[in-house]
C-alpha cells in the first residue's frame, strides 16, 4: 500500500464518530409485536399458532412464504376494517351477471364491503395477491413505514420482523393505464374514496341478511316476530327439536322423529301435525322489516306449492299428517328474500298407545329470476377473460350463441345435436354425410352449413362476457378455403369436407391475475371433387377446433430492494466540529492540526512521485 492510500485511509476512520455504526434503510411498516407463536408446519402443511394471553387462537389466512422462512399476514388488532387482501376490480368468479356468486369475494352483486364476513372462503383470483418479506429482528431498531407489520418468534425462537409489501413480481400491468388532463377527474372520481370507515356498530338491524343468519318471520294474527324453524334431530334417537332455526343461503336437509303417546288428541291439536303451522306466517325480506312492521313492503307471503288439507280424525286413522315439508326460497343479494312456496307430503297414521313420526325437512335456496326480459341470467364464460372448459361464445346478426362441432349418431351419420366448443380444449370430431341433392350449389350449402353450424358464427367474443349489444367486445372471423377452380373436372362438385377452427389467444392483465382473451378466430376449408349423380354415396366430414397461444409476457420488473448500509450523511461533520472549536461535543475526535498534517503529507508524497 502506498504513502497515500494510507493517509487518505485513516482520514476515513478519523472522520467516524464515536459509536457510529451502519444503520440499514427505512423498511416499510412501524413494527408491532404479536401475541401468537407460531408452531412449525405439520407434514400436510398446515400452520398453527398458539395464542399467548388473552389472545384468541385463530386459523391463519393466505400464508405465504419468502424463501424458507415463514410468515402470517394478520390484520392490526388496533384496525378492524383493514383488510390486507382487497378484492380485485377484475372479478373472474363473477360468472353469473345480475346473481351474487358463492364464495366470489369480488362480485359486485353481492354488495358486500368485507366479503369474508359473509362467505366461508374465497375463490381463487377474487382477492389480490400478498408478499411479506422477513429479516432477522435485531436488525431492524426503528421502522417509519405505514405498510402492516409483525414480530414473531420461529419454532426455532429467532425472533422474525416481517412486512407486508406490494410486490410488483404479483401484480403488474402489461399496459398501465394512460392518465392524462382529460380523464384524470374521471378516474380520480371512479377509483377515489375515503381511507378508513368508521368501526361503530349501530345498534339498528342490519340492512340485509349475511350467510348463516336467522331468517325473521310475522305472524300478523298475533303481532308475533320469530324465526324460520327447520326442525332437527336430536340425540341418539334423533327427536325433533323444533326450535331450531333455518340459516340464510344454507340449503340442507334434516330428519327428526316426533314420539305420540296419546295421538288420538294430538292429531288436531299438535302444530307438528298441520300444514298451515308452516305457512302461516311471513317472512322478512330483509332484518330492517322488523323495524316497519306494518309496512307491507319488507314482507313476503308464504305462498303453497302443492294442496294442504287440515289433519282429521276419521275412526281409528289420523289423516293428512305432514311428513315432509319443503321450502323453496328465491333471494336476490342484499335486496333479500323475494320469494317463499312451500309444499308438503302428508300421509294418515293409526291411532296407537305410542306412535313415532318420522319427519323430513328441506330448504333450497336459488337466485330470484324477474319475470322481465331485462333482468333474464346470462352465464358467461368467464369476467372478463376466458376460462378453460367453458364455451366460446359467437354472435350472428344480434344473436349470442355458443361455437359447436360436428356430432355423429351411433351409426356414424351426422346428428342434429352438436358438441359445445370449450374454451382451451383441442377438439377433432367427425360424422358422415349421406349425399341426397342433386344441385350442387344446395349440397355445397348444405354442407357449409353441417360444418360451421345453424346459424352460421360471424363474429367471436373478445372477453367471455361479451355484450352483443357492444360490437367493440366482438371481432369478425376471417374465412379461407382452397382454390379449386384450377383442377380440371366438367362433371365434378367441389365440397367443403373439412373445417378447422383457429383461435389465436393470448394472455393480457396483472400476472397474478391474467386474463384470456381472444384476439382472431378463422375458418378453414378444405374441399374435394365428387360425382353429384352418385346418390346415396357417404362423405366423411371432419371438424376441428385448435387454440394457439400468442401470449407475449413483458420484461418482468425488478426486485424488491436489498438492505442498504449507509455511512453518516455528512461526510464534512468531523471538519465542522474541529474548526468551529466544538470539540468537546465529540470525545475523541482528533485534533484539526493532526487532520492538517495527515492532508499536507498526502500531497507531498504524491508530488514527489
Amino acid at each position: 500500500m502506498s504513502t497515500s492510500q494510507f493517509v487518505l485511509l485513516l482520514v476515513f476512520f478519523l472522520m467516524l464518530p464515536e459509536g457510529t455504526s451502519p444503520q440499514p434503510s427505512s423498511f416499510p411498516s412501524e413494527a408491532a409485536s404479536t401475541s401468537s407463536v407460531l408452531k412449525p408446519v405439520t407434514q400436510g402443511g398446515t400452520l398453527q399458532s398458539s395464542a399467548v394471553g388473552p389472545a384468541t387462537t385463530q386459523d391463519v389466512p393466505g400464508l405465504s412464504t419468502v424463501g424458507s422462512t415463514l410468515v402470517t399476514p394478520l390484520v392490526p388488532e388496533n384496525s378492524k376494517t383493514v383488510d390486507l387482501f382487497p378484492v380485485l376490480s377484475t372479478c373472474i368468479c363473477d360468472l353469473t351477471l345480475g346473481v351474487c356468486d358463492l364464495n366470489c369475494c369480488c362480485d359486485r352483486d353481492c354488495h358486500l364491503l368485507h366479503p369474508r364476513t359473509v362467505f366461508s372462503f374465497c375463490l381463487p383470483g377474487s382477492v389480490r395477491s400478498s408478499s411479506w418479506m422477513c429479516v432477522d429482528n435485531s436488525l431492524i431498531f426503528r421502522s417509519n413505514s405505514p405498510f402492516p407489520s409483525r414480530v414473531f418468534m420461529d419454532s426455532n425462537g429467532i425472533r422474525q420482523f416481517c412486512v407486508h409489501v406490494n410486490n410488483s413480481k404479483l401484480n403488474y400491468f402489461q399496459k398501465l393505464q394512460k392518465v392524462n388532463a382529460t380523464n384524470f377527474q374521471a378516474l380520480a372520481a371512479e377509483f377515489g374514496g375515503d381511507s378508513f370507515i368508521s368501526t361503530l356498530q349501530s345498534q339498528s338491524p342490519p340492512p340485509f341478511y349475511k350467510a348463516g343468519d336467522p331468517i325473521l318471520t310475522y305472524f300478523p294474527k298475533w303481532s308475533i316476530i320469530s324465526l324460520l324453524r327447520q326442525p332437527a334431530g336430536v340425540g341418539a334417537g334423533g327427536v325433533c327439536a323444533d326450535r331450531n332455526p333455518a340459516g340464510f343461503l344454507e340449503s340442507k336437509s334434516t330428519t327428526c322423529t316426533h314420539v305420540f303417546k296419546n295421538l288420538a288428541s294430538s292429531c288436531t291439536l299438535d302444530p307438528a301435525l298441520d300444514a298451515a303451522s308452516y305457512y302461516n306466517f311471513t317472512v322478512f325480506k330483509v332484518p330492517q322489516g322488523m323495524t316497519h312492521v306494518q309496512n307491507m313492503k319488507f314482507q313476503v307471503p308464504v305462498t303453497l306449492a302443492s294442496q294442504a288439507s287440515p289433519p282429521l280424525l276419521a275412526g281409528n286413522t289420523c289423516q293428512n299428517v305432514v311428513s315432509q315439508v319443503t321450502y323453496e326460497i328465491e333471494t336476490n343479494g342484499t335486496f333479500g328474500i323475494q320469494k317463499v312456496a312451500v309444499s308438503f307430503r302428508q300421509i294418515n297414521l293409526t291411532v296407537e298407545p305410542v306412535v313415532s313420526l318420522q319427519q323430513d325437512f328441506i330448504i333450497h335456496f336459488r337466485a330470484f329470476q324477474q319475470s322481465t326480459a331485462a333482468s333474464v341470467i346470462v352465464p358467461r364464460s368467464g369476467n372478463p377473460g376466458y376460462i378453460v372448459g367453458k364455451p366460446v361464445l359467437v354472435l350472428t346478426g344480434d344473436i349470442s350463441h355458443s361455437m359447436t362441432l360436428l356430432q355423429s349418431q351411433g351409426n356414424g351419420i351426422c346428428s342434429v345435436k352438436r358438441h359445445e366448443v370449450q374454451f382451451g380444449m383441442n377438439t377433432i370430431s367427425g360424422c358422415k354425410f349421406r349425399l341426397k341433392e342433386v344441385d350442387c350449389s344446395q349440397l355445397q350449402n348444405k354442407i357449409y352449413q353441417i360444418l360451421h353450424g345453424s346459424p352460421r358464427p360471424e363474429h367471436v367474443a373478445i372477453f367471455g362476457n361479451a355484450d352483443p349489444d357492444r360490437k367493440g367486445e366482438w371481432t369478425s372471423i376471417l374465412n379461407r378455403s382452397y382454390s379449386v377452380s384450377a383442377m380440371n373436372c366438367t362433371s365434378c362438385c367441389f365440397i367443403p369436407v373439412s373445417l378447422e377452427i383457429q383461435v389465436l389467444w393470448a394472455y393480457i392483465g396483472l400476472q397474478s391475475n391474467p386474463q384470456a382473451h381472444v384476439s382472431r378466430a378463422r375458418f378453414l376449408y378444405q374441399c374435394k371433387p365428387i360425382q353429384v349423380s352418385q346418390k346415396g354415396t357417404e362423405v366423411s366430414l371432419t371438424t376441428l377446433i385448435n387454440f394457439v397461444d400468442i401470449t407475449q409476457k413483458p420484461e418482468p420488473p425488478r426486485t424488491q430492494p436489498r438492505i442498504d448500509w449507509k455511512l453518516p450523511f455528512d461526510f464534512f461533520f468531523p471538519f465542522k466540529v474541529a474548526f468551529s472549536k466544538g470539540i468537546d461535543s465529540q470525545k475523541g475526535s482528533p485534533s484539526p492540526l493532526f487532520i492538517l498534517c495527515l492532508l499536507l503529507l498526502g500531497v507531498l508524497n504524491l508530488e514527489t512521485k
